[in-house]
């Protein structure tokens, strides 16, 4: 099985290109598949597995699986990656193409070198918010240990919950670097507030056109970006009036640059880089 390494701002994704390539076998236990290949001791190591597709409809397709073996429905980071890859193959010849997800039509534009098919940066239209919920506030349970003190009270969490495509739960902080992500984190992620589960944002407010976002995803725990996740971060803020609608977003992993038109789509700008290809050799799991 033939594999691309590929990385935006840190946020890694395993793929298998099904264009050029030989694919899977119809048997393919892709769940299992996602979880061997994006285990970083045993396997290649990455946030998830990306599916690389052509469409009944003449369209690329992306399917995307979280390290947990899970189906999601986009990812913005793993988007430009894939759009990069596609124009370097060329599996597409215009700058701007559209790509089928769980999402729905998602529609990236390249931006290539001068005369090269190699690229520079990726603009991803994320469509627009699908809800925008401020206000939500989500109690986490009491530390085992003991019974509470008198004046003590579970830990909670107030945001915005932000939907593009894919659920997110957007957290304002004075500050986001000391904050236990590994700990709060999935604690959030599967609360029963969130019945599909969400990727969880905590962000701080650098200035109007700036903000500090860390993150935990759904099914993959702590990432160095998220693409769809910036796009929340923005919609959540610009919504409560802590910044514009032009704000350059700085992850663990780099920036990217985001911008929400009024009533419109979210574009998110950054970059796409391939680390490696190579040939795995082992065992491809098969569904039983």
């Amino acid at each position: 099985m033939h594999l691309v390494k590929m990385h935006g701002c840190g946020n890694d994704y395993v793929f298998v290109d099904t264009i050029g390539g030989p694919g899977l076998p119809e048997d393919t236990d892709v769940n299992r598949l996602a979880v061997q290949l994006s285990d970083r001791h045993f396997g290649v190591g990455g946030d998830g597995l990306i599916l690389i597709e052509r469409r009944p409809s003449g369209r690329l397709g992306m399917r995307m699986f979280n390290a947990d073996g899970s189906e999601g429905e986009m990812c913005g980071n793993g988007m430009r990656c894939l759009a990069a890859y596609c124009f370097g193959e060329g599996y597409v010849m215009d700058t701007r193409f559209e790509v089928e997800t769980l999402a729905g039509v998602i529609a990236p534009v390249v931006t290539p070198e001068p005369g090269e098919r190699r690229v520079a940066s990726v603009t991803v239209d994320m469509g627009p918010p699908r809800e925008v919920t401020p206000g939500v506030v989500v109690a986490l349970p009491r530390k085992a240990g003991g019974p509470p003190g008198p004046s003590e009270s579970p830990p909670s969490f107030r945001g915005t919950f932000v939907s593009m495509g894919n659920p997110h739960f957007v957290i304002t902080l004075p500050d986001v670097e000391d904050i236990d992500i590994a700990g709060v984190g999935p604690l959030l992620e599967r609360h029963p507030a969130f019945p599909s589960g969400a990727n969880i944002e905590f962000v701080n407010v650098l200035s109007p056109e700036g903000l500090r976002m860390r993150v935990w995803e759904r099914g993959s725990g702590v990432t160095l970006a998220c693409g769809t996740g910036a796009s929340a971060a923005v919609v959540a803020t610009a919504t409560g009036g802590l910044t514009g609608r032009r704000v350059t977003v700085v992850a663990d992993g780099g920036d990217l640059e985001v911008e929400w038109a009024r009533e419109g789509p979210v574009l998110v700008t950054g970059p796409a880089e391939e680390v490696f290809r190579t040939k795995y050799s082992k065992a491809i799991p098969r569904r039983r």
